[in-house]
């Protein structure tokens, strides 16, 4: 039986030695395949029975799919590679419903499709979680893939927001002031947005005043309908020198409903605006006394002053962005950047022991132990690049190299089956 388990050994040699070069074969296919994981064959002894008289080979394969590849730059926002451990979470249709049809990549070759959501070349869909209204991201189950979506950068509209807030920033010139008649008024404004998304104009008069460091301001509407005044000082010396030194004279000029108030402890001036049947509130700030994040007054010239407004009209996405810890920014045409989507990293104890899958993807197992899923760069999780992708991990020189071995190995196991039937030739050949 030695010659027969001799020829049953190499043949197991063959088969074995043919399933490497099989791996071998696919990793040089895919050399520049984003995202693909060098596999290959490991050779593990076999034995037939309990007395070990010949031992055969078999070939396992393994997935190399912990080892990064390195990542190349690209032109496109939406490609995108991680740096580190983690990948991303994808689907085989948006918005799926079935939680065994999620995986994980890293191929991150992401375009937008005709219907605005995120696919990469393998057809498969990039899932996260969307933010709310107010920039808050929902609570998520970071161990499964309940409550994820597709990532759509199209169907996004910025609603209106009115305006609630302005503040200003400025010099005024010192110089302007304490001259024996009232000076050159200067004139700053800025726009703001009604409830209704609609855009407003506010204009401030700064008239210098013929005692020195005082100024008095006028409030007026774009239509030329004054709100109220103000008179303000401006400390000439000491530690606060250029900065308010107090705010007086405040009047309200504006017709009810509509009003002025101002609050001379913050520098605040509150201005009640007759435009819809609820008069919109905006509080605007010039800077509280011994500030100088606001108005201040040195010598100088006058120049445009810096306006801080919050608020917008109705605008449409312009283009996106996407920050190294997963967030997908919105950038409006109104200028507004507005946080859409978080993409998620997900990692596993064990990579190698992922499943794979067609298009460079991979299934959950048991083997690879714990899914967790979290925003980018924290708990371990790698950071996301974008306008990158990380290229395959196959070295070409190893695989060559590799084929010339396996190739030894393989004609090896065939001479031993040829010389076993010559040996079983001569056996018979005894009789005669």
């Amino acid at each position: 039986m030695g010659i027969s388990n001799a020829m049953q050994t190499g043949v197991s040699g063959l088969y074995a030695n043919s399933l490497a070069i099989e791996q071998v074969s696919s990793n040089i296919a895919n050399s520049a395949t984003t995202g693909y994981k060098r596999s290959f064959a490991q050779m593990v002894t076999t034995t037939a029975g309990t007395a070990v008289s010949s031992r055969g080979v078999s070939a396992v394969t393994t997935a190399t799919v912990s080892q990064a590849g390195a990542i190349t730059s690209t032109s496109s926002v939406t490609d995108l590679a991680i740096s580190g451990n983690g990948f991303f979470v994808v689907s085989r249709n948006p918005n799926e419903t079935v939680l065994s049809n999620y995986m994980l990549t890293r191929a991150g070759s992401f375009s937008v499709d005709d219907e605005g959501y995120l696919v990469n070349a393998g057809g498969y869909y990039l899932s996260g979680y969307a933010y709310n209204d107010d920039g808050t991201l929902p609570a998520f189950d970071a161990n499964g893939f309940g409550s994820m979506e597709t990532i759509n950068l199209t169907n996004s509209t910025l609603d209106a927001k009115a305006t609630t807030a302005i503040s200003i920033a400025g010099n005024l010139p010192s110089q302007e002031t304490g001259a024996t008649s009232t000076g050159t008024s200067f004139i700053s404004s800025t726009n703001f947005y009604t409830e209704l998304g609609a855009t407003d104009g506010l204009s401030l008069e700064w008239t210098p005043s013929t005692t020195a460091n005082t100024w008095d301001i006028v409030f007026s509407l774009a239509d030329g309908t004054q709100m109220g005044s103000v008179t303000v000082t401006f400390a000439d010396s000491g530690t606060t020198a250029g900065t308010p030194l107090s705010y007086s004279n405040v009047t309200n000029l504006a017709t009810a409903p509509a009003s002025f108030g101002f609050d001379t402890a913050t520098g605040t001036a509150t201005l009640t605006i007759d435009n819809g049947t609820t008069p919109q509130v905006v509080d605007f700030t010039l800077g509280a006394p011994g500030s100088t994040t606001g108005v201040t007054q040195f010598a100088g010239d006058f120049a445009a002053q810096d306006f801080d407004v919050d608020g917008w009209p109705v605008s449409q996405l312009s283009r996106t962005e996407i920050t190294e810890d997963g967030t997908v920014w919105g950038v409006y045409e109104s200028g507004v950047r507005k946080a859409l989507f978080m993409i998620p990293v997900a990692t596993v104890t064990n990579p190698d022991a992922l499943v794979e899958v067609s298009a460079n993807a991979y299934r959950l197992s048991r083997d690879a132990g714990t899914l967790t899923i979290q925003q980018a760069g924290t708990a371990g999780a790698g950071t996301i690049t974008s306008g990158a992708l990380e290229s395959s991990n196959v070295e070409i020189a190893q695989e060559l190299t590799d084929l010339i071995r396996i190739q030894r190995a393989y004609s090896s196991n065939a001479k031993v089956i040829t010389t076993a039937d010559d040996m079983l030739a001569e056996t018979t050949q005894i009789k005669r």
